[in-house]
């Protein structure tokens, strides 16, 4: 393949994704691999609930923060999380620059619901969130910060589930937690869809199924992932 053909592939990438189709596209992947990240984060952190003094979850997060392939996904996770707030800035600007003016009525029957028109709102509120987050445990598990615990085999492992109680215990953290799952939720409602959509996936056989289970998931996740700090709240009482 010649020099000049590379280039015009080259060129022709870059200009599909500066593109507006391009930005949703992109927008609509990224968004995709989070809504995945979410789930299996989940299913971990539920590992907090069980009543064992935290042993599965102190092993859990000590085979997440040792396995080289999970480390890999880790540096990937941070880098989508970081292109789909810069693509979101973007595609906002860009539509309001098309749109100076605001309309002065907007019919009810707009397609656009509340949470896609405060899209930018929600995501300022998540990511404020995960700063927070990354502060209380990230962090503290890198640079330093947890004790130290026995794991199976003799390893030693932080013990990240004595620390989690211990933020959990304040009644504010707690409930900076419940209303940024509420924030995630209305994300979810509409960033959910609307991935499909981008993909192309409408279709009157699919959609309602899309739409039946993208409304299951914009409510059971945030709800159980609000759920772990209410619990060990009231446990710790």
């Amino acid at each position: 393949m010649s020099t000049v053909q590379t280039k015009n592939k080259s060129n022709w990438l870059l200009n599909f994704l500066s593109s507006t189709i391009g930005r949703k596209l992109l927008m609509a992947l990224t968004g995709t691999f989070l809504i995945l990240f979410l789930l299996v984060h989940l299913i971990g952190n539920l590992q907090l609930l069980i009543p064992d003094d935290g042993k599965s979850f102190n092993e859990y997060a000590y085979f997440m923060g040792h396995n080289k392939f999970i480390q890999f996904v880790s540096i990937g996770n941070f880098f989508f999380i970081v292109l789909h707030i810069i693509v979101s800035i973007v595609l906002t600007l860009a539509n309001q620059k098309a749109r100076p003016v605001q309309y002065a009525y907007q019919a009810k029957d707009q397609k656009s619901s509340a949470a896609s028109r405060q899209m930018m709102v929600l995501g300022s509120i998540i990511l404020l969130f995960l700063i927070m987050h990354l502060a209380h445990f990230w962090a503290k598990s890198k640079f330093g910060g947890l004790t130290d615990i026995e794991l199976t085999g003799g390893v030693k492992g932080h013990n990240l589930y004595a620390e989690t109680v211990a933020v959990f215990k304040e009644w504010w953290i707690v409930a900076i937690y419940v209303v940024c799952m509420i924030g995630v939720a209305f994300h979810l409602l509409h960033g959910f869809q609307s991935a499909f959509q981008t993909f192309g996936l409408n279709h009157q056989k699919y959609t309602p199924l899309i739409k039946t289970v993208g409304l299951a998931f914009a409510i059971l996740v945030p709800f159980l992932y609000a759920l772990i700090p209410l619990l060990i709240f009231i446990q710790n009482q």
